[in-house]
């Protein structure tokens, strides 16, 4: 009898190490502050045949979003799988306390190696527990079954306006047929033609072939490691590109992402998907292709693999305070429609950031305000209000300039979108309506607003709303 015991416990165990090495590696690519300004998503001005290549042999994700529209609050309900405004992680810059429980934690808790070097920007301070190393995986195998990424900073905001040495340094391996003509740019109609727009413009896509360069190299390095496939690569920005109406708000062009995975033997190559997946779905994805526990309390839901969910009808997101600027935003998008609801319509758009007035852009498109320059579509922005509600056909308006919330024809999704709103603030706990002092008082969260406070800087009187 003892013998067959042994037998049964060897024949168990074998198993087990064959599910192991079985169970896929996973490898995240982050392009930072990037939109789905791609060939792949149809966009003529973007030499990107890299990502390209990498979408015809995957599946391409036509409508994915971020949550928030900035990094931090972003990557925090991306590496928790929770909504950062249940958390406690919504205001950008802040801190809270207490670390919540990651995803990788988990993965770590069943077998994974958990690679995660560069950005760790959540909101809290890293739990020791999150990964096994935060050092380069890319010249070493880790040990199988692993999960990896890649953050690619190339594209961020900073570096559209970084000096000539830095952005020279950025696009060194672009030949003169990468480089975008500022002068054949498509700009977005709320933006100024001038100089100053098409340069930020064509400057943010030249980054972006610098990053399709790195996603080749990242690619490569997993051939070379001879793991590809058993691979699976996901590929995605961490929230809309890093231009003044785009990161920081929630309008498609801050919260809309490219997000493509490659999957050998699982995904069709040159795939598309229509279906609305949102990054608090990252985590929980991740967890179940990992053949790991997926926690009842996790708010996405899984968007690949044989334990998919069925599809959503609605995603939502949020923005809170931007460093120093304080404001209260929340937006549901189904397929077609985006309501947006403004908490403090008395708060103008265009709040002094810092940081954001750096860009050359936004500069000169307050001077042009000032002078009276703007068209109707540009002269939104600097409204010295903002209506309570919006509500846009992304179909026939993909800038979402015309709201048509008071409009009767579209009374009727108005409602349906404002009553989706009203449940997800409720069921999810959305705790935007806290004061932060508050937040503060009760130990929830470090400092920081204070912090951010002291850093506001008047405006010159010729440029104020």
């Amino acid at each position: 009898m003892s013998r067959w015991i042994l037998l049964l416990a060897a024949l168990l165990l074998a198993n087990s190490a064959d599910a192991a090495t079985s169970r896929p590696n996973i490898v995240w690519i982050v392009g930072e502050d990037m939109g789905p300004e791609l060939g792949c998503y149809g966009d003529r001005y973007a030499r990107t045949p890299n990502i390209d290549a990498l979408a015809r042999q995957g599946t391409l994700f036509t409508r994915a979003f971020t949550h928030a529209p900035v990094c931090a609050p972003s990557r925090s309900g991306l590496i928790t799988g929770r909504y950062p405004t249940s958390i406690g992680t919504h205001h950008m810059r802040s801190q809270l306390l207490k670390p919540p429980a990651t995803f990788t934690q988990r993965l770590r808790e069943c077998g994974y190696f958990v690679a995660w070097p560069g950005k760790t920007d959540f909101n809290f301070t890293r739990p020791k527990e999150a990964f096994d190393s935060t050092n380069s995986w890319r010249k070493t195998l880790p040990p199988q079954p692993f999960f990896a990424y890649v953050n690619l900073p190339a594209t961020h905001e900073s570096q559209i306006r970084a000096t000539p040495e830095q952005f020279t340094k950025n696009i060194a391996r672009l030949t003169p047929a990468d480089r975008h003509d500022p002068a054949k740019a498509t700009l977005p109609p709320y933006y100024p033609d001038t100089p100053e727009t098409r340069r930020d413009w064509a400057n943010y896509y030249d980054l972006v072939t610098a990053v399709d360069y790195q996603v080749k190299d990242v690619l490569a390095d997993i051939e070379r490691l001879g793991v590809a496939t058993n691979t699976i690569v996901v590929f995605f920005g961490d929230h809309g590109r890093g231009l003044p109406r785009g990161k920081r708000w929630v309008y498609d062009s801050g919260i809309r992402v490219p997000l493509i995975v490659r999957w050998p033997g699982a995904l069709k190559p040159g795939s598309r998907r229509e279906d609305l997946v949102s990054f608090i779905d990252f985590g929980p994805t991740v967890l179940s292709l990992a053949g790991c526990a997926v926690p009842k309390e996790l708010d996405g839901q899984i968007f690949l693999g044989p334990q998919r969910a069925p599809d959503r009808k609605y995603i939502f997101a949020a923005r809170d305070r931007m460093d120093e600027a304080f404001d209260r935003i929340r937006c549901v998008r189904d397929a077609r429609f985006k309501y947006i609801r403004n908490f403090y319509p008395e708060l103008p758009y265009a709040q002094r950031i810092d940081y954001m007035e750096e860009m050359p852009t936004t500069r000169v498109w307050r001077e042009w305000n000032a002078e009276g320059k703007l068209n109707r579509a540009q002269k939104l922005w600097f409204a010295k209000t903002k209506p309570p509600e919006e509500l846009y056909d992304l179909q026939r308006d993909p800038h979402e300039i015309n709201n048509l919330a008071a409009s009767p024809k579209h009374s009727a999704k108005l409602a349906e979108l404002r009553a989706a709103l009203d449940r997800w603030i409720i069921e999810t706990g959305d705790m935007g309506a806290i004061a932060e002092t508050e937040l503060i008082a009760r130990g929830l969260v470090a400092d920081k607003l204070t912090e951010y406070q002291a850093r506001v800087k008047p405006l010159p009187e010729k440029l104020k709303l």
